[in-house]
């Protein structure tokens, strides 16, 4: 593994990454078309992370209800962790684990689409929701760190980011975010083919992933 040198390394640690990152842009490409014939058929995306990953999962979610680059229709995309009063709430009442599982319960629908932000990959609560997804028909698409990881595993479809520190696997977490959404938007824009039909792929839990 390269060492860097502190502060102008952090330039050169992103740009190591970035170069294998690169071999995500196809799973990415097809995640944003597909969200975008799950939204534009009436479906929802919800979003979750802690720390970092919760603000990476909110941006996602900001991009979606209001724009990316040029003005179009808002979609329905809810960042789980924004909301306090619930969050603390399960918290208090059933546990840290269930915070983000039992809101995916709570709005999530088959067909729905569950986006996941964890750069270790581990976190309990993440886990608990990719179950709850799983169980009521969503889809379980996951950004983390390093593979192999937990969340990779109980994903239907992850992108792992090759990085050695925790800082570069987020900064390309909202690369990946903003790929999907420029996907996304293309794809609302030549009009999703194939809408209304199931866009939950062929992907298993443990099955299809892309690794970046």
């Amino acid at each position: 593994m390269t060492v860097h040198p502190p502060v102008a390394g952090h330039c050169d640690e992103l740009q190591d990454a970035l170069g294998a990152f690169r071999a995500s842009a196809h799973a990415l490409e097809s995640w944003g078309e597909r969200l975008a014939a799950v939204l534009c058929g009436g479906g929802r995306l919800l979003a979750a992370g802690n720390g970092g990953s919760a603000a990476q999962a909110q941006h996602l979610t900001a991009e979606l209800v209001g724009r990316y680059r040029t003005d179009r229709p808002p979609f329905s995309a809810i960042a789980l962790h924004a909301d306090t009063s619930s969050t603390t709430a399960i918290a208090n009442d059933y546990g840290v684990d269930e915070v983000f599982a039992r809101q995916v319960r709570a709005h999530g629908r088959a067909g729905d689409v569950l986006m996941l932000l964890s750069t270790s990959g581990a976190s309990a609560n993440l886990l608990s929701a990719a179950d709850a997804a799983r169980a009521i028909g969503m889809h379980v698409w996951a950004l983390t760190g390093c593979e192999p990881n937990p969340l990779m595993a109980g994903s239907d479809e992850a992108v792992c980011v090759e990085a050695a520190t925790t800082a570069t696997v987020q900064e390309l977490h909202l690369v990946a975010v903003h790929m999907m959404c420029a996907a996304f938007d293309a794809a609302v824009e030549r009009g999703v083919p194939g809408q209304g039909a199931d866009t939950r792929g062929r992907g298993r839990p443990g099955g299809d992933r892309s690794h970046g």
